[in-house]
């Protein structure tokens, strides 16, 4: 007869039966979003590099908040922040701005053409390639705005991405949260 094995101390089902479920899911979501942001911020301070940038902080909240819901999955993460890059880049080279430089208090006709082609494409491609990860469009915008435009910025954000997704990915399943390997599971 195999001896049944209790559950980890740690696993967030455990203490959530144990404390206040609210308690729990703050205190683990606050956590980690804080070590992803720190890690984020030390990558960037260590290599001078856009490590951290706005669309991470609602990455990290939905990873930890709401883990087995579809939008945290790696997959839409992943493949919606592609997308965010992707379209932003587009609409750089469409309108020509690509080597300007970001000017918020003095918006050109063409940055609004930009902005607006950006999310659009953003938020129509999502859905079709069932990728919705809505800090994504926030990821479009920094790109369309000027803010992060160079092909090396966009690897580093692409980067920084894939650690933020391997962190939510370990972090989540040692906490005993059956965090998806890829595409969101079926009841998410």
């Amino acid at each position: 007869m195999p001896v049944e094995r209790s559950p980890a101390w740690y696993h967030v089902e455990v203490l959530e039966r144990r404390c206040p479920v609210g308690a729990v899911r703050a205190v683990y979501c606050g956590t980690n979003s804080f070590l992803s942001m720190a890690i984020m911020a030390g990558l960037a301070y260590a290599t001078h590099a856009p490590f951290i940038f706005p669309s991470l902080g609602p990455t990290a909240f939905l990873l930890f908040f709401s883990p087995r819901s579809a939008n945290a999955s790696p997959y839409n993460t992943l493949v919606g922040h592609l997308i965010g890059l992707c379209s932003g880049y587009f609409a750089l080279v469409v309108t020509g701005l690509t080597s300007a430089p970001p000017d918020l208090e003095h918006v050109t006709g063409e940055r609004v053409l930009a902005a607006a082609i950006a999310l659009g494409l953003t938020c129509g491609l999502m859905p079709l390639l069932r990728a919705a990860h809505p800090p994504a469009g926030a990821t479009t915008l920094i790109i369309a705005l000027g803010l992060l435009r160079s092909p090396e910025d966009l690897a580093i954000m692409s980067a920084a991405v894939l650690v933020i997704v391997a962190q939510g990915l370990v972090i989540n399943r040692f906490a005993g949260i059956p965090y998806p390997l890829w595409k969101p599971a079926p009841d998410a």
